[in-house]
């Protein structure tokens, strides 16, 4: 197994990265190699500075970096040599098994549409996050941020494929699957919500337990949540500042400490013909040392080829 990391992506790339991977390499199964893209020299004097000997990370230079703030289709075709177009090169030749950046979300989903593509059937990938729940575990919740407006259709659609990735990534039988709503009811909601609704309970293929509402995100109510990327987004972050609110505050919870986004480090692309992770902006070393470890699960869950098989 290839986990292909971009080393010159986010707000404290290189270092951070670099030293993430460094930290990730000592803990990764010895059936698994990562491979850091970006600029061969800038990550070799990382290397030295802690004294690396890279016995299972592979470098592959890439000269050029697509920044924060550039528009994602443009950067991607001005820019084929950058260490993301690099890295979904090397992606949709089968060369790696799954690749990772905190660098421009926006190029991150451009790419993967543009190289390794949607899944057949697919009317909008997503962005999945995982949300820590009181009782252990985690919820599937998506979109986070890739599509903030849907139709009733691919928010259909999404309780789908996110039952499909739950069900293979965590081992859940048959997923919980729920609607983010302002009401349990089946009324409730805007026009969108309510042509949702009977959308879902119409999938014999889920086992939809009908609407949670903003309360219910964390309470173990659903193991996959349906929104937008709009409020998923919202909804997301607002559960990652828990934890920075509480630490300012002195005061520790370990269920708590699962909301920093530094516990688990990325958020997988759902729909699209292989593995793509997409990290926080401001990721840390820790993050990305968690970040790959999560790669090498969702690897191992083959989620896409079970989402790609139910709907051919």
């Amino acid at each position: 197994m290839k986990i292909a990391v971009d080393a010159m992506g986010g707000d404290l790339a290189p270092q951070a990265i670099v030293e993430g991977v460094i930290q990730a390499s000592s803990e990764l199964p010895s059936e698994a190699r990562i491979v850091l893209i970006g600029r061969e020299n800038v990550i070799w004097d990382i290397f030295n500075q802690h004294n690396f000997t890279p016995t299972n990370v592979d470098v592959v230079h890439a000269e050029d970096v697509i920044e924060m703030g550039e528009h994602p289709t443009k950067a991607l075709s001005q820019k084929p040599n950058s260490s993301i177009g690099v890295g979904f090169k090397l992606l949709k030749e089968k060369e790696v098994d799954i690749f990772c950046s905190a660098g421009n979300t926006g190029a991150m989903h451009v790419g993967a549409l543009f190289s390794i593509k949607a899944i057949e059937g697919i009317l909008r990938p997503a962005i999945a996050g995982l949300v820590p729940q009181v009782g252990g575990g985690y919820a599937v919740m998506l979109d986070i941020g890739a599509n903030a407006d849907c139709k009733p259709e691919v928010l259909s659609q999404f309780g789908e494929i996110g039952s499909i990735f739950a069900q293979h990534t965590f081992q859940i039988d048959k997923p919980r699957v729920a609607l983010m709503n302002i009401g349990e009811e089946e009324q409730k909601g805007s026009l969108t919500s309510q042509a949702t609704y009977p959308l879902l309970q119409q999938n014999k293929r889920i086992n939809f337990i009908g609407n949670i509402e903003g309360k219910d995100l964390f309470t173990n109510k659903a193991d996959v949540i349906v929104t937008d990327g709009f409020t998923g987004n919202i909804l997301f972050k607002l559960g990652e500042s828990l934890y920075e609110i509480s630490k300012k505050r002195g005061f520790q919870d370990d269920f708590i400490d699962q909301t920093n986004y530094e516990s688990i480090g990325g958020s997988p692309i759902i729909g699209v013909n292989g593995n793509v992770m997409i990290a926080h902006g401001v990721s840390t070393p820790l993050a990305i040392k968690n970040m790959v470890d999560w790669a090498y699960k969702q690897v191992k869950s083959k989620a896409y080829l079970h989402i790609a098989q139910a709907l051919s």
